[in-house]
């Protein structure tokens, strides 16, 4: 882009994807969810009452959801994966982590980033109202991306979770640092699916 004579350089940077998911999508995730495995016991969940493994049964997440966003993704901003993983020849994509969240009031995730190239999370249940929750114009209830700009300096960008939002999804790069903040004065369970996508490099495309 120039103005005049002058080139104005925009640098490149990460992003992310969000979308409503069909009921035939979340109705799979409540199946996975039905069917839970194991307790994790992870030191960024500890914060979160309770989180279980879960299975994609067929690998129907994966193919349905999953891969579309990837395709999706890498059309708008590129096929970083050399930014992460530095492969030379092309292999593919699993879905290597996923698991539900149990998330009651005064509990939170702090800062942090996830394994793989991809990741997501999906808000299958959201008890609390962002306005009711901030009268202040605080964060609570609020799912925040935090982010660097070309002066070092750390900009958010913020998801104020209300009802309508259930069944929302943010697709996201793997390294995307993230946090959630708590909710008070409601005793229902916030109940949120996430996941990581790895690649398979045993496995040639």
């Amino acid at each position: 882009m120039n103005v005049g004579d002058i080139e104005v350089v925009k640098p490149d940077n990460y992003g992310w994807l969000r979308q409503k998911l069909s009921s035939e999508e979340i109705k799979h995730l409540w199946t996975c969810i039905d069917k839970k495995g194991e307790r994790i016991k992870n030191p960024v969940l500890n914060h979160i009452t309770a989180s279980y493994t879960l299975k994609d049964r067929g690998d129907w997440f994966l193919k349905n959801t999953i891969l579309p966003k990837i395709k999706v993704y890498e059309e708008v901003f590129g096929n970083r994966i050399s930014d992460v993983i530095p492969v030379s020849g092309r292999h593919p994509y699993y879905l290597s982590q996923m698991w539900v969240n149990y998330q009651k009031q005064h509990e939170f995730n702090p800062g942090h980033s996830h394994d793989g190239v991809y990741s997501f999370t999906v808000w299958l249940k959201i008890p609390t109202r962002y306005e009711e929750q901030n009268p202040d114009s605080q964060c609570k209830s609020t799912f925040q991306f935090q982010f660097q700009d070309t002066l070092g300096q750390t900009r958010t960008y913020e998801y104020n979770l209300n009802p309508e939002d259930e069944g929302m999804m943010l697709f996201f790069p793997s390294r995307m640092w993230h946090c959630v903040y708590p909710f008070y004065n409601c005793r229902k369970d916030r109940i949120s699916v996430s996941g990581n996508v790895c690649l398979d490099t045993r496995l040639r495309m």
